[in-house]
């Protein structure tokens, strides 16, 4: 009997192979390593600030990260339009901030539920808006070759850009209560639009035409528009009031400041040292843990989560088990659309600035969190978001600002060589 030489095992191969880049990656960058462990013990203090802004940019990366992965766990597509939902909430927020004129001189008791009202109406706004882009952008191309929705997702993203473009360029003043009130006719109008399409489709035996889509898209937007300068103009004629600044600047595509709603970093901070936190820290650790928290929970806990996460193993037969498979990627783009609402006004509270192109640079973190830690994991996705900030706030003192973004990628690009699938991504084959 001839004899077999014995072949180290793929997985034995791939462990030494390992081992070496992770010999040669500390040995390369040894010297930076020791010269950031040096600085730290020099300055804890400083070190636990840094510590402190990365877990609260951590925090509202994953509020963004957990969108792509709800849309790419269940359908596998990469919404590359979540990042610009997120910048439309930050505008949303600005919006409603300025017509309402809430600044810090504006009492608790008003101010407080005002802002719980805007956060859920901001959040509906953004959901709003997601399913939209589902339904019309996405769900036709959801059996077509890959690449097509993958496009789609590209062309929503700058389409949303340019939205953000004009809206900056809107003049909207500050404590303009009628503008507010003028709202609703654009909303009944657009809803009215809804209701007629949807009676004249269940009335039809075909299809209603792609055309016909198009058009009645375009007729309720201008009937929208006129509506609310309409009833505008009759309000501001019938009962003038006193309005301030443009909150939108003089260039539509300048950043947006947005005012003050909560105390300032420069106030006496809760706690001292090691960890400096405001009331603004506080806010985002509170409002960011409660979402994760919440959305894990609904998820794993509830049985429309159950219903998610079957269509998102195995779409044919989630349907044959009667599962509305249509209603539950709504229903997940929904969530997603509502968490980047929620991030856009956490933002646009914390740092108090919005930017039409914001989210394309939080958009490409969140995804790249999503990624490091699983995408398709809900608490990989959480944990890859945390991490990224604080890899982002660490390079950005003890390295340098312009390095960020190499450092970040190439720590990315190292986690998955060694884990493809992410931090707590699960090993599964390849699709067909």
């Amino acid at each position: 009997m001839a004899q077999t030489i014995a072949t180290p095992a793929p997985a034995a191969r791939r462990s030494y192979s390992s081992l070496i880049v992770g010999i040669l990656f500390i040995l390369v960058f040894s010297p930076l390593i020791i010269s950031i462990v040096t600085q730290v013990f020099r300055d804890p203090a400083l070190f636990a600030e840094q510590l402190k802004v990365g877990f609260i940019n951590g925090a509202i990366i994953a509020i963004i990260a957990l969108g792509y992965t709800l849309v790419y766990g269940i359908i596998e597509l990469i919404n590359f339009a979540h990042g610009d939902v997120y910048m439309l909430g930050a505008f949303s927020t600005l919006i409603l901030f300025g017509l309402l004129n809430l600044s810090t001189n504006t009492p608790w008791l008003v101010r407080a539920p005002t802002l719980l009202i805007i956060f859920v109406v901001v959040m509906a706004i953004t959901a709003g808006i997601n399913v939209g882009i589902e339904r019309f952008a996405y769900r036709r191309l959801r059996n077509a070759p890959r690449l097509a929705p993958l496009i789609s997702a590209i062309g929503v993203s700058f389409v949303l850009q340019n939205v953000g473009l004009v809206i900056g360029g809107v003049p909207i003043y500050q404590g303009d209560y009628w503008a507010l009130v003028s709202l609703i006719a654009p909303i009944v109008i657009l809803a009215g639009a809804l209701l007629l399409a949807r009676r004249v489709q269940t009335q039809r035996t075909t299809g209603f035409p792609r055309w016909a889509w198009v058009l009645l898209v375009l007729v309720a937007i201008a009937l929208a528009v006129a509506g609310f300068n309409l009833m505008h103009q009759a309000l501001l004629d019938s009962s003038p009031i006193a309005v301030g600044r443009s909150i939108m600047g003089n260039t539509s595509s300048g950043p947006k400041s947005l005012p003050e709603v909560l105390v300032s970093s420069s106030t006496p901070p809760l706690l001292t040292s090691p960890f400096r936190l405001t009331w603004k820290d506080v806010m985002v650790l509170v409002l960011s843990g409660s979402l994760m928290f919440s959305l894990y929970l609904f998820v794993q806990r509830t049985r429309i989560g159950k219903a998610m996460r079957a269509t998102a193993q195995d779409r044919d037969a989630a349907r044959l088990m009667g599962i509305n498979v249509d209603a539950t990627i709504a229903l997940t783009f929904l969530l997603g659309g509502a968490l980047a609402g929620a991030a856009g006004m956490i933002v646009g509270m914390y740092n108090n600035t919005a930017l039409f192109t914001m989210g394309f640079t939080a958009g490409l973190r969140a995804f790249t969190s999503a990624v490091l830690g699983g995408i398709g994991n809900i608490v990989g996705s959480m944990l890859g978001g945390l991490l990224i900030g604080l890899v982002a706030a660490l390079s950005d003192q003890y390295i340098e600002a312009r390095w960020t973004n190499a450092v970040v990628f190439g720590i990315l690009v190292i986690i998955l060589v060694f884990r493809p699938s992410g931090l707590l991504g699960e090993e599964v084959g390849q699709k067909a």
